[in-house]
């Protein structure tokens, strides 16, 4: 069975999934993965490497029951898990890191590195540079595929024969084409996922009502609500927010404030220190032994940073929730000039700290958005001040090759510049009702950073960067379909993760998989993933099973609506 031909040509070399150990073919084995061995290579149990597959790493690691086949061409620094096959005629070089169960088909090629190109000399002379590639789990690449350097290739996934990958592709998905695009989720092809996910997203809002009255009053202490129990994560100084998510959660799932509390009440608590002259509310305790007298703040900038500038967002949206509204405008950005604010954001970093920026744009935005909703007949203008000089700065400001207003930096790639999206897009476009500038660049920018590895950690999977995504894809799937498979494909993953984060009695942490201070279940985590779930669904056109839709910061509605010029078309 396993003999050579006349002409050298072996069938264990070309079928190397009819390799036994045990079999005479054994011995001339083990004296070829020694070759490899002594030059540094791991090489598992019962894996094969064909006498004339072209091995020449820097690193190598071969799992069990592993194969290389004949003429295969292997180089760089490589990790493949167990019961994968790299098949005859494949090339695999770079950086390249591959999970259990990976088939490679003939003639495909897998290069994690690249060459520089700059114009100053010819491309030979340049040498390499590489991301590297990473695939998971139980990955099928079909013959003659390519995938390139930077990718991430998730779990379950199917890469058609001649597909050429150069773009992340998540569970799941099946892939074809050049450039490759998903074509489906395979999940719904048996119906795994896809027939009963309206009876899990109506299981998960039920369980989610039930127990929403223990989950806020195990974040009750002192007289005041906490983020999380001191108990469970440690102490945490006095602060506005959980009090607005408290507020916000109640109102969620059961419809009227939070047990134990009238709603006048809340309201005097949540105002009770806003500054009557720039009408920003500093951080503080709003327990009964902790009010003061109303905070001040300082210039009209400060609107722009810090704690007094969330809660524009979180209390503003509250109190509207309780039925009254804040008792004095935001005049800290109403007195703006579009000069001052134009300079403020040229002024900032949109690069290293693109979330800090978008983070001023989505106060700045809810500020107008609020003195416009509450104020509009106290006000001079109706309340509007620099909106108008707002949108125009950001329409000239928006890069339409990216769809954004940051830029990937080391490190951390596209992390700061989308979830500086989401917040600047929040408090401007969603807020207003608006289309976004440049919706299918923004897809593919967006898309581009959710494959990034980093995300999947326990330290990455938070609710701020699962938020930061499924938003921006929410918003501009209501302008175009580009590209809607692959961002479905992402959402179906994430929505499973999530449902299975809830923790009984205590609703879900920041930041679920990790073992820190963040995976303590709290307010903050609870309000925003019950967001998240129904931004997930809603995308996959199935909210309406959980029987409940966010009204207070991450409601998908319009605060306020930019009224058409009279007369216009």
């Amino acid at each position: 069975m396993h003999h050579s031909s006349a002409d050298g040509v072996r069938r264990i070399d070309f079928l190397p999934w009819e390799y036994d150990p045990a079999s005479p073919e054994g011995e001339a084995q083990a004296a070829r993965q020694r070759e490899l061995t002594d030059a540094g290579a791991e090489i598992a149990a019962g894996a094969f490497v064909a006498p004339n597959a072209a091995v020449y790493c820097d690193s190598l690691v071969l799992g069990e029951r592993s194969y290389v086949a004949a003429l295969a061409y292997l180089s760089g620094d490589l990790t493949i898990g167990a019961d994968c096959s790299v098949n005859p005629f494949a090339v695999v070089r770079g950086e390249i890191r591959m999970g259990d169960g990976v088939r490679i088909g003939a003639h495909s090629s897998i290069l994690g590195f690249n060459h520089r190109m700059d114009n100053d000399r010819p491309v030979f002379q340049q040498g390499t540079w590489s991301k590297g590639i990473t695939i998971g789990d139980d990955v099928w690449i079909g013959s003659n595929a390519t995938i390139l350097d930077g990718v991430t290739v998730g779990d379950h996934v199917v890469v058609a024969a001649g597909a050429v990958v150069t773009k992340s592709v998540p569970d799941w998905a099946v892939v074809a084409g050049n450039p490759a695009r998903v074509l489906r989720d395979r999940r719904a092809e048996k119906g795994a996922t896809a027939p009963d996910l309206g009876d899990r997203l109506a299981a998960f809002g039920d369980r989610a009502r039930e127990q929403a009255a223990d989950l806020l009053a195990r974040c009750y202490e002192d007289g005041r609500f906490v983020d999380r129990p001191a108990a469970a994560a440690g102490p945490l100084a006095p602060a506005v927010r959980p009090w607005a998510d408290a507020v916000e959660l109640a109102d969620l799932l059961l419809g009227t404030p939070p047990p134990g509390f009238a709603a006048a009440d809340l309201v005097r608590r949540l105002t009770a220190r806003q500054d009557p002259a720039t009408g920003l509310i500093p951080e503080g305790d709003l327990s009964d032994a902790g009010l003061e007298e109303p905070g001040r703040t300082t210039g009209p900038l400060s609107a722009t940073d810090g704690d007094a500038a969330y809660h524009v967002l979180s209390v503003g949206y509250a109190v509207r929730l309780l039925g009254a509204r804040l008792p004095h405008p935001v005049r800290a950005v109403h007195e703006l000039t579009d000069r001052d604010l134009a300079a403020a954001l040229d002024a900032r970093d949109w690069g290293a700290h693109a979330w800090g920026s978008g983070a001023a744009v989505d106060s700045l935005g809810t500020a107008c958005a609020l003195n416009i909703a509450d104020f509009s007949a106290e006000l001079p203008d109706g309340g509007v001040g620099p909106l108008y000089g707002l949108l125009g700065w950001l329409t000239a400001r928006a890069d339409p090759a990216t769809g954004l207003w940051g830029a990937p930096q080391p490190g951390s790639r596209w992390l700061q510049a989308v979830n500086g999206f989401y917040r600047l897009t929040r408090g401007s476009y969603a807020q207003l009702g608006l289309p976004l500038p440049y919706p299918e660049a923004a897809i593919d920018t967006v898309l581009e950073h959710a494959a990034d590895p980093a995300l999947a950690t326990a330290d990455g999977w938070t609710a701020c960067n699962v938020l930061d995504i499924v938003h921006p894809l929410w918003l501009a799937a209501k302008q175009t379909s580009h590209r809607r498979a692959e961002g479905e494909a992402w959402a179906r993953a994430q929505l499973d993760r999530a449902l299975e984060s809830w923790a009984d009695g205590a609703g879900l942490a920041f930041a679920p998989r990790s073992d820190g201070a963040d995976g303590v279940p709290g307010l903050q985590g609870t309000e925003m993933w019950l967001s998240i779930v129904w931004y997930l669904a809603d995308y996959l056109g199935a909210a309406d099973a959980l029987g409940y839709r966010p009204r207070g910061v991450h409601s998908p509605d319009p605060l306020v609506r930019i009224a058409p010029v009279a007369g216009a078309l």
